[in-house]
Order: C-alpha cells, then sequence, then structure tokens
C-alpha cells in the first residue's frame, strides 16, 4: 500500500530506451505527414511543446499513440509556421 508521501513523490519513470524509441516513431510518422526531413522533423520534435509533456511525464502523454502524438506536433507546427507568417506579413 502507498502512503500519501510516496503518492506525492512518486514521479513518472518510463523507460528511457522505450521513450526514445517512440520519439523516432513519432518523428518518422510527423515527417510524413508534413513531407519534411527527418532532420527538420527531428529539430521542430525536440524544441516542441509536446516533447516537453512527453519528456515530463505531463497527462501521461507517452502512453498516447504515436499517430496521436504525430497530430498533436502537426497542430503545433501549424501555429508555428502561421505565427512565422503573419510576422512575415507585418514586417513587409
Amino acid at each position: 500500500m502507498m502512503t500519501d508521501e510516496k503518492i506525492k513523490n512518486s514521479t513518472m519513470t518510463a523507460n528511457p530506451i522505450l521513450l526514445q524509441k517512440k520519439y523516432a516513431r513519432v518523428i518518422e510518422c510527423f515527417a510524413k505527414q508534413q513531407g519534411l526531413s527527418l532532420d527538420a522533423a527531428l529539430d521542430f520534435f525536440y524544441h516542441s511543446q509536446v516533447y516537453q509533456l512527453i519528456r515530463d511525464g505531463v497527462s501521461d502523454m507517452h502512453c498516447m499513440s504515436d499517430a496521436y502524438l504525430a497530430e498533436e506536433l502537426k497542430q503545433e507546427y501549424e501555429e508555428k509556421v502561421s505565427e512565422k507568417a503573419v510576422v512575415k506579413e507585418k514586417i513587409k
């Protein structure tokens, strides 16, 4: 039985090797969806909010399907691309 203190101090401890494999699958799926190179998809992923949530164990994001996480990345990517377009338009 877990004590209240153990519950408060427990953190997500997903196996790091399994997480790395999950990251690779999600990045590959995202790259195919968006027509990006693996390098570009990798760079975007490691600078994304989705990656931070998975890494930090928020809402068990690491338990979500690869397709779901790739879709979340797609939404974040589209938001950032549209923000950059707005900034470029304001500069002109």
